[in-house]
């Protein structure tokens, strides 16, 4: 009997950030779909384990970089361009929390993380966008944050501007880019089980419902959906779908006035 299931579109995804976390499951989703990879990410250890791994489903490169050194972006696409792989999917997803006040850190450190939340996404877009427009089914998913959605708290002072950014860019790239057939998706999601709260060292003192933790797996299913189906904005989990509804209809002040109630308490400082 002949396979009558839909046939792939050509063309790799680039996944960034892509050794842990959601980025690893957003590659593993796209793999099980049939969807050739380009994973880079900092560790190249991991990316080796996982690029062996998910082999077995499709081609897989992988390309190391630091998001944080600006000659990244047009490096990455540099090699790419070598290497012959075209881009048809774009997932800007590498990124990182940094808690603490906005002096409790130096510019420097708060240079490095516009530089990978902001300007890398901005750029990598930027050099691929040709490519993705000429794919005729091109996509791009950025995975920000709920906290794009909501005032802003204390400590993590960049956290959500920065994933608020990626909210308006996501809308603008997919309004002008809906005549040549990309949708772009900006993935909200909450509290998320994966490294980042590890890595950020603030785990053991996250006072959050367990109700309210989502699945990585999960969230990576709900973005690669959301963007296939041409949702500009993706909220996975209907709690977080309700809480957002609810933040809408209250006054800014009242929001606020929440939010500085409780911030301490979901992000301590």
């Amino acid at each position: 009997m002949p396979d009558t299931s839909p046939a792939v579109p050509s063309g790799h995804a680039l996944v960034t950030g892509a050794s842990s976390g959601i980025g690893e499951q957003i590659a593993r989703e796209y793999a099980q779909r049939g969807v050739p990879l380009v994973l880079t990410a900092r560790r190249r250890d991991r990316l080796e384990a996982l690029a062996t791994e998910l082999r077995a489903q499709v081609p897989v490169e992988i390309v190391t970089a630091d998001l944080a050194d600006p000659a990244a972006p047009a490096a990455l696409v540099a090699e790419l361009e070598r290497r012959g792989v075209q881009i048809r999917i774009l997932v800007n997803n590498a990124g990182y929390g940094m808690p603490g006040r906005y002096r409790s850190n130096d510019w420097t450190a708060h240079a490095a993380f516009l530089q990978v939340m902001v300007t890398a996404v901005s750029e990598l877009t930027w050099r691929l966008l040709p490519t993705l427009r000429a794919s005729g089914q091109g996509r791009i998913l950025n995975v920000a944050s709920f906290a794009a959605l909501m005032p802003a708290a204390e400590g993590q002072t960049l956290y959500a501007p920065v994933k608020s950014f990626l909210v308006k860019f996501s809308e603008a790239m997919a309004l002008e880019n809906a005549d040549r057939g990309v949708h772009a998706t900006a993935l909200c999601p909450g509290f998320t089980y994966s490294e980042f709260h590890d890595v950020t060292g603030t785990r053991s003192r996250m006072r959050v419902s367990p109700t309210m933790w989502l699945q990585a797996a999960d969230v990576a299913r709900a973005g690669i959906e959301g963007n296939e189906r041409g949702a500009v904005l993706v909220v996975p989990g209907w709690r977080y779908r309700l809480l957002h509804s609810i933040v809408k209809l209250l006054p800014h002040r009242v929001a606020m006035g929440l939010m500085a109630k409780n911030s301490r308490r979901v992000r301590p400082l």
